[in-house]
């Protein structure tokens, strides 16, 4: 090895943030790789009647196994149960994650985990009251309802402003009605007073009449003491909730059996809401279980959660970043193919060649890479080669300026000019003598070219214009998320596996940039 390029692998190895970006690249990248061994809907291995069959990497029809005569595929996780399957002593071994990226996961393995979630609502505290020109209370109904000790207060002969402060909008309003003028809908909050709860005073619209009203009625409503709906979601078996434990700790142990109660029963069956009491309060208790529905939440066996068509979050995560990583990868190499001829050819050669290549390429550059993205889809129809080749015939452009320009600076070196007066072909020169010196441009961009054709790919897959359905891939499960935003694993950890892959490119990509860099060879020290 030349001893430049061994001083310059070393220099790359002693930046540990890009050594250990490179080697979790790799490993995410095999483990994508090999993710039919641990990520899979079929078993590894199937032992029946004395013959082993691999069903991972080989399609058998269900008569294999069943002798029923189908020719469609088995349904593996039925046949494991299936009894005379067991009675020929036969067994499976099955991945470590039992999902793949196409399976939709039925609603019949996820009931065992649905939660039930116990709804705690107070009752609304509503009370009418009459009252005369004076403001006196001429009669009220469900008074006691606001009151602190749940007791009727004594009303007789006792002003409305007696039991609240009253604003003056609510007195302009009253005057009015009593005056038999005409009076819009007022709702005004009053601050309680002398035990009674704040409260929101309700004046329906008035309209003159023939005589001015003897007395005009007033709705309450409470306000201040009814406080916010609490929910608590229990897990099957589980007497605690998931959330908010604090707060349901802090109820009457009585409250806190009945709740758990409800909501065992709810597990089963569906459950009639019941009143309860706390202190002096009427609370409506609605137990209920969550539905099952797609996007689905994280559940024990799916830890990433599903998305919209019931298929695993992780598993199409796992396959979708082996997509990328395979896209980047064979894209940047067929780019830097083909930027490097292209490039090496101009500058090798110069005159008229160089000049009418750079005018064909900045018209081949001005074309709408994603008109032809389109075009070409609907012609063809979406899929993984169609988007590399139409990638590959724009992506080039950069990387052929850097070679056209190390062959333009190489090409009048005197090691150039001995390989001429040697009589060697001019593609010996250029490929053999010439690119092994300019080879540092390409080294140093691969990783950040990977970088953007990762992410060219999830933005086109989220536009709709990528990788055709259902074909797993990271822009995919965000645009997902664009239209579930509630649901927040398909925003969450598509995101960050997206963000974590590109940010260990730009870590390998610098570490490159700084190793290859030639100023570290020509400092005076």
């Amino acid at each position: 090895m030349n001893p430049i390029t061994r001083k310059r692998l070393r220099r790359f190895r002693s930046s540990r943030r890009a050594w250990y970006s490179l080697l979790v690249l790799a490993v995410l990248y095999g483990l994508s790789l090999a993710a039919e061994f641990w990520c899979n809907d079929v078993p590894l291995l199937v032992r029946h009647r004395g013959k082993t069959y691999f069903p991972f990497c080989r399609y058998y029809a269900a008569d294999v196994f069943t002798g029923s005569g189908l020719g469609t595929r088995p349904d593996y996780r039925r046949l494991e149960t299936d009894p005379d399957f067991q009675a020929a002593g036969s067994w499976m071994v099955w991945p470590m994650l039992r999902c793949g990226p196409y399976e939709t996961v039925p609603r019949e393995d996820l009931e065992p985990h649905l939660r039930v979630e116990c709804r705690l609502e107070p009752r609304l505290a509503v009370s009418g009251i009459s009252v005369d020109s004076d403001l006196k209370v001429t009669r009220a109904l469900g008074l006691a309802l606001f009151a602190d000790d749940g007791q009727e207060p004594d009303w007789a002969d006792q002003r409305l402003d007696a039991f609240w402060r009253l604003p003056e909008s609510l007195t302009t309003a009253l005057a009015q009605r009593f005056a038999n003028q005409p009076a819009e809908r007022i709702v005004v909050e009053c601050p309680g007073q002398q035990g009674i709860a704040d409260s929101e005073i309700t004046l329906a619209a008035y309209q003159p009449r023939t005589r001015a009203p003897q007395q005009v009625r007033l709705t309450i409503r409470e306000q201040g003491r009814a406080g916010a709906v609490r929910t608590w979601m229990f897990a099957p078996d589980s007497p605690t909730p998931t959330r908010r434990r604090n707060a349901f700790d802090t109820l009457p142990a009585d409250l806190q059996d009945l709740i758990r109660r409800q909501a065992k029963a709810a597990c089963t069956e569906p459950v009639e809401p019941v009143e309860v009491t706390e202190g002096t309060r009427t609370y409506n208790l609605a137990c209920a279980r969550e539905a099952v529905r797609f996007p689905f939440r994280p559940a024990p066996g799916h830890w990433l959660g599903l998305d919209d068509a019931g298929r695993d979050v992780l598993a199409r995560i796992v396959y979708g970043l082996r997509t990328s990583l395979s896209f980047g990868l064979i894209l940047v190499v067929c780019s830097l193919t083909v930027g490097t001829i292209l490039g090496s050819v101009q500058g090798y050669l110069g005159g008229y060649v160089d000049i009418t290549g750079q005018r064909l390429i900045e018209i081949w550059s001005a074309l709408p890479f994603l008109y032809i993205i389109i075009l070409m889809g609907s012609i063809y129809g979406p899929g993984f080669w169609l988007m590399i080749f139409c990638y590959a015939l724009f992506n080039w452009i950069g990387i052929s300026y850097y070679m056209r320009a190390e062959m333009l600076r190489l090409r009048r070196l005197p090691f150039v000019e001995s390989a001429r007066c040697l009589g060697l072909p001019g593609w010996k020169i250029v490929f053999r003598h010439i690119l092994p010196n300019a080879v540092v441009p390409l080294i140093t961009f691969f990783p950040f070219s990977l970088v953007g054709a990762i992410g060219s790919l999830a933005a086109l897959d989220y536009l709709g214009f990528g990788l055709p359905p259902p074909t797993p891939s990271l822009g995919q499960l965000l645009q997902q998320a664009q239209s579930q935003r509630w649901a927040w694993w398909l925003i969450l950890y598509p995101s960050a596996t997206l963000f974590l892959v590109m940010l260990l490119g730009v870590f390998v990509g610098e570490g490159v940039r700084e190793a290859f860099d030639p100023r570290q060879h020509t400092r005076l020290e």
